[in-house]
């Protein structure tokens, strides 16, 4: 039992950042992401024996984030669009994971579009997946990856336009 722990706690600490990073790029709200990490992360414990090791894990733990992100939209009745808030400046998480901050124009018009669309976004552009692995965490057909991909990129460019940023 210790050395399931320990390997949790391994888990943890390697995807903990980049699980909280992809529910704030979601959601826009350091809390709602925290919230949103935490759930996660007790999914991925009391499921761990359904995890299939002939997927990636990065891909079995991301579609977990990525669904409960989606989830909670929907719960908040804010799938449409939300109001931009301004990201925390203090030293927190969403901080920690500098190297996928996007700017306050960017994340106003990310947050303006269908969560459909910003998942794959954020994966592609902020968290760098292939088209493979967006296919699997989103768990839908790559050519639907390829397509809400440039469905996505034409709104946020809708929206930057109208917020006279493009």
């Amino acid at each position: 039992m210790k050395g399931d722990r320990q390997a949790f706690e391994a888990l943890l600490v390697k995807y903990q950042k980049p699980v909280y990073n992809a529910a704030y790029r979601m959601l826009n709200n350091p809390e709602d992401a925290r919230d949103v990490t935490q759930t996660v992360f007790l999914k991925v414990y009391e499921n761990l024996d359904q995890y299939d090791p002939s997927h990636r894990f990065f891909s079995w733990i991301y579609r977990i984030a990525m669904n409960e992100s989606i989830n909670w939209l929907k719960k908040s009745s804010r799938q449409e669009a939300l109001e931009h808030e301004a990201a925390d400046q203090g030293e927190g998480p969403e901080q920690q994971a500098g190297d996928a901050q996007l700017g306050e124009g960017m994340e106003a018009a990310l947050m303006m579009i269908k969560s459909e669309y910003r998942a794959v976004i954020i994966l592609k552009h902020v968290l760098g997946c292939s088209y493979v692995e967006i296919s699997e965490v989103l768990d839908i057909p790559e050519k639907k990856v390829k397509s809400r991909l440039y469905a996505g990129r034409q709104l946020l460019q809708e929206r930057l336009t109208q917020q006279g940023l493009h």
